[in-house]
């Protein structure tokens, strides 16, 4: 499975948020955005992940970039994910997977020796132009919003 490198434009995205809005990629030109793929709502890693981002929601948009978080979840349970935790970010909703299928994060996962598929956390960093800047795989929560923002105020 092939998925975007630095340099490359970025996958195409446009899908449902939860305060019933679309987001969509070419929309955001002239600004950055920050593309994270997480592989379910209100489980441990993904929640101190969400809470990060929301947490430094301000510095991201003084570095002129947004934050989108993409999983398969509903639009309905990231509603509620975002409620229960007060998160400033919205939450994009992939439920057939074409997103994730295009980012490469769809990806084969193996846990207590079962294998199943599921989205690999992944996050992209894309320029005001479309393309893609950094790129960090099978990433570890620790640290990983503050590496993003770095990142970021560095374009």
């Amino acid at each position: 499975m092939t998925h975007p490198q630095l340099g490359d434009t970025a996958p195409a995205i446009m899908l449902p948020g939860d305060a019933d809005t679309t987001f969509d990629l070419g929309q955001a030109k002239g600004q950055k955005v920050i593309v994270y793929f997480y592989p379910k709502d209100d489980t441990p890693g993904c929640t101190k992940e969400a809470i990060g981002f929301t947490e430094r929601a301000a510095d991201f948009a003084a570095a002129d970039a947004v934050v989108w978080g993409i999983s398969k979840d509903p639009v309905a349970k990231h509603a509620k994910f975002r409620a229960k935790y007060e998160l400033g970010i919205p939450l994009l909703s992939d439920a057939d997977g074409d997103v994730c299928e295009r980012y490469g994060v769809w990806v084969e996962k193996n846990m207590y020796g079962k294998t199943y598929m599921g989205i690999e956390r992944a996050t992209y960093l894309i320029d005001e132009n479309g393309t893609i800047a950094q790129v960090w795989r099978k990433v570890k929560v620790p640290g990983h919003v503050d590496a993003v923002l770095e990142a970021t105020q560095g374009l």
